[in-house]
């Protein structure tokens, strides 16, 4: 499905066709959590405190670790 990104007020946004919102089950208002993806696209899935939480600490323990992981990494 192509979705065009246009300006709404004074930002940058997308439309999504009411079937699409109805197939994936999404609600006006609802929000959402964007991941990005090795190659430049990006995931949405729904929003969930408890799994942001858990990316969050994630982040912070790869942070910390950073040249342990690089290492094992190899």
């Amino acid at each position: 499905m192509k979705i065009e990104i246009r300006k709404i007020g004074n930002s940058d946004g997308f439309l999504l066709p009411r079937e699409l919102m109805q197939r994936l089950d999404l609600k006006r208002g609802q929000e959402l959590h964007i991941t990005e993806l090795p190659g430049g696209g990006f995931q949405a899935m729904p929003y969930d405190p408890d799994f942001a939480k858990t990316l969050e600490i994630a982040d912070e323990i790869m942070d910390k670790y950073r040249d342990t992981l690089a290492a094992l990494a190899k």
